[in-house]
């Protein structure tokens, strides 16, 4: 359980946050950059039965929220993810939670700026080289983390300004593109193989996870046990509904030519239906989304070094604040650093499977978690979110990330595990390290 003074804390700040806020939060932080590009990896994969795994992860991202649910109205502590299981399972369990969740923002991050870097060179194809591609991502990295060293106000303003305009070019995009669907285009072809349904599923897991980063505000949220799954149900049905709509849309505008445009697939379809306009305007849209995923996280998820450095667990040169922007410089810095380094080195579909794999990890601990906090009767603010059959939910969670996993290849859990042992070697050394009080 968190310590006394954490308590404290906690009782200082304002619960102002109801179900529209948090509702709106999360589906800000979960739609993205993703399902700009997104729709072509699926369409290669399931063809005119893409909306079966759309379909799929809505329900197993139902489970998980629920689970989410259950645990949040339990735990009121900022921290979101990470608070549930550490006051479950304690500070260590509790901090592998936070290293997957850090890994999984820094490997979607690395993933988005590719994914930045491919729109941004379908609007210029001189910058198409690898060498240009590698000079515009270093380029980005280096203004966001300079941006975010002077300032979280900076940071903030530069979030602020690119929240709305990246959901208005994908409403549009359905809205119009609706009325140009050909049916022959999206006719059932007939059910897809499992493993097909199953690798679509775990590279399409990008597209829904988000909603943990939202939901770390909890102690900011009025009656936690009401509004966190009020507020996760709706987000989830609105995104789910967008979701299957974009994909129709792109399926029966392109057919099965959808798959050969992996970098700006809806910015093709829009081209076929609007013209340059309207493909300009989709790839602004792509350019715009990516920006904006990135400086929301690079104004947040550096944090997460300057949080383990200030408790004791990484070198303290991490939680070092630049002397004049009292920023944790030396953290943003070291973040950006890692994520160009991945972005140099793989693909967009490749960084999202390993971001998909880590933060599956991170809710299996929570689903666990939350059937531990159930059976130990945690509460927190009112009565705790609760239903007839309520403890089979994390089991059956569980069973749906082990499935859902099982398609991962080698690789992406041999990344996972080194960055596992890794924080473990370096908190067990610093715990032993550790003055005696």
């Amino acid at each position: 359980m968190p310590a006394e003074p954490a308590k404290e804390q906690e009782e200082k700040l304002i619960r102002a946050l109801g179900v529209p806020g948090l509702t709106a939060n999360i589906v800000n932080t979960t739609i993205g950059a993703g399902i700009f590009a997104l729709p072509a990896a699926v369409a290669l994969k399931l063809g005119a039965a893409a909306p079966i795994a759309f379909a799929i992860c809505a329900v197993a991202m139902a489970l998980f929220v629920t689970c989410f649910a259950l645990a949040g109205s339990r735990v009121s502590l900022t921290g979101g993810l990470y608070a549930y299981v550490e006051v479950a399972f304690g500070r260590y369990i509790g901090f592998l939670t936070a290293v997957l969740l850090y890994l999984s923002a820094v490997l979607s991050v690395a993933g988005v700026v590719t994914l930045f870097a491919g729109s941004v060179a379908e609007l210029v194809p001189a910058l198409n080289a690898p060498l240009g591609r590698g000079a515009l991502m270093f380029i980005i990295y280096a203004l966001l983390a300079g941006i975010n060293v002077r300032g979280v106000r900076a940071g903030g303003r530069a979030v602020a300004v690119v929240t709305v305009a990246k959901l208005i070019p994908l409403v549009a995009f359905v809205a119009i593109g609706i009325f140009f669907i050909q049916p022959s285009a999206i006719a059932w072809p007939g059910w897809p193989t499992s493993d097909a349904i199953g690798g679509t599923v775990l590279l399409l897991m990008f597209a829904f996870v988000g909603i943990e980063v939202a939901l770390v505000p909890s102690g900011e949220v009025k009656n936690p046990s009401r509004t966190v799954p009020r507020a996760i149900y709706t987000a989830l049905v609105i995104t789910t509904l967008l979701y299957i709509a974009i994909q129709l849309v792109a399926q029966g505008i392109l057919g099965p030519q959808l798959s050969n445009y992996p970098t700006a697939p809806l910015a093709e379809a829009a081209g076929r239906t609007f013209g340059s306009l309207g493909r300009t305007v989709l790839l602004g849209g792509a350019t715009i989304s990516a920006f904006g995923f990135v400086a929301s996280d690079i104004l947040g998820s550096p944090r997460y070094f300057f949080a383990l450095a200030r408790d004791g667990i990484l070198p303290k040169i991490f939680a070092h604040l630049h002397p004049r922007y009292r920023s944790p410089d030396v953290a943003i810095i070291a973040y950006a650093l890692i994520a160009f380094g991945f972005s140099l080195t793989s693909t967009f579909e490749a960084l999202a499977v390993m971001a998909n794999v880590a933060v599956l990890f991170a809710y299996l601990l929570c689903c666990v978690a939350a059937w531990e906090l159930i059976r130990r009767n945690v509460r927190s603010d009112g009565p705790p979110f609760d239903f007839p059959g309520a403890k089979l939910i994390p089991a059956i969670s569980v069973a749906a990330i082990i499935w859902i996993l099982v398609h991962a290849t080698l690789r992406e859990f041999v990344v996972t595990g080194v960055v596992l042992a890794t924080a473990s070697v370096i908190y067990l050394v610093r715990i032993a390290l550790a003055p005696k009080k």
